[in-house]
């Protein structure tokens, strides 16, 4: 795939939201650009906030905080997120709605007006690639984060992975259920290891497939960003790859009752990220895993938009990114520009200069500006709101 294949395909875009009651901003609707949005201001004046109720509108949670209801303003009752998207083809527009009470736990979804709505199908609906300076994480965090990020990816092109990724998971809990018992009962011991194998190996399988195709995107999209010699990117799959997982499983019944988990199984899969056979973070300087993070996060659409047919519409990932000068140089935020203005892509990127990103475009790009203007309450210990503007 190169990416004149991905300029000739028809476009998904946020073409409007509206948020009340979202952290220090004061309730706004915004018609974002269908390309590049440069979104400056104050440190603490809400920009990042505005990314966050883009991806809790698509992504169900924020990543910023664990419990969504840090996210609602001090004085509000509630959380409100509407987005609209552009029909595709001349097509009708598909509407997300996400709604928070103070009150209570559980979020409210709407698709389409409709409710309930299930995560998965926002998800599908909206795919967010975030690049903000927790993305280091992918690279020196565990492997949780780089499992979910590889996950992402195949659940976006492969329909049948969300099926069984559950039945691996429910498979998974039940026997660790029967491990931490102390007197297993080995027959039902035997059908949970039966559905975890069977389920387990579709999901390895599906993931290696994902990955052997999205490989040549990431080497190709970092080399746009940053030619890096010896860097590589291997999928492991969690157990030992010369042998079955059920014969995995049945050989570690007395060590995993011993430790009361599973310790080998799809549950362990990770990507592993070197440059010369040592670890990324080991080697590179901070500006440079920012590159190679960045690389994965853009390759992760450009791969998602390559499973289309030509010409017809589809799902297209759209980029939040916070801060993108931070970390680089001229020549590579540059670079990093140049990248996204060939992808034409959808992205909202922030930055505290009106001016530090607004000359790095072509002239026919379409970059549209707002700015975010804090103003203090007046009032002793109460924190001032912030007015989202355009231009």
């Amino acid at each position: 795939m190169f990416l004149s294949d991905i300029q000739k395909r028809p476009k998904m875009s946020i073409e409007q939201l509206s948020f009340h009651g979202l952290r220090n901003l004061q309730p706004f609707t915004l018609h974002p650009g269908a390309g590049i949005n440069l979104i400056s201001g104050a440190n603490g004046s809400g920009k990042t906030s505005l990314l966050e109720g883009i991806h809790i509108l698509g992504m169900g949670r924020s990543f910023r905080t664990r419990q969504i209801k840090n996210a609602i303003q001090h004085d509000a009752g509630e959380l409100t997120l509407f987005g609209r998207l552009a029909g595709e083809h001349g097509g009708s527009a598909t509407t997300l709605g996400v709604r928070r009470l103070r009150d209570e736990r559980e979020l409210e979804l709407r698709l389409r007006g409709e409710r309930p709505a299930r995560l998965s199908d926002m998800v599908e609906a909206l795919p967010l690639q975030l690049i903000n300076p927790d993305a280091f994480r992918l690279l020196e965090g565990s492997p949780a984060g780089r499992r979910e990020f590889l996950d992402w990816g195949v659940f976006h092109v492969k329909h049948e992975f969300l099926t069984g990724w559950k039945r691996t998971r429910r498979a998974l809990k039940h026997r660790n259920a029967l491990l931490r018992r102390g007197r297993i009962d080995a027959k039902q011991l035997d059908a949970w290891e039966h559905e975890l194998a069977t389920w387990g190996e579709q999901v390895d399988q599906l993931r290696r497939d994902w990955f052997s195709a999205f490989l040549p995107v990431f080497e190709q999209t970092l080399s746009a960003l940053l030619p890096l010699e010896g860097l590589s990117l291997h999928y492991a799959r969690g157990w030992d790859k010369k042998r079955s997982l059920s014969e995995v499983l049945r050989a570690a019944r007395a060590s995993d009752e011993h430790m009361g988990f599973t310790q080998q199984g799809p549950q362990r899969a990770d990507l592993r990220i070197r440059v010369n056979k040592k670890p990324a973070i080991e080697v590179l300087s901070r500006g440079q895993q920012k590159l190679v993070v960045s690389a994965l996060k853009l390759a992760q659409g450009r791969f998602l938009e390559s499973t289309l047919e030509p010409g017809t519409a589809g799902r297209h990932c759209v980029y939040l990114i916070d801060d993108l000068p931070a970390e680089l140089d001229d020549y590579h935020q540059q670079r990093f520009c140049e990248l996204l203005e060939s992808m034409q892509c959808q992205a909202f990127i922030t930055s505290v200069e009106p001016n530090a990103l607004h000359n790095r475009w072509l002239p026919d790009t379409p970059v549209t500006m707002f700015h975010v203007k804090h103003k203090g309450s007046g009032e002793p210990g109460q924190p001032g709101l912030s007015r989202l503007v355009e231009g």
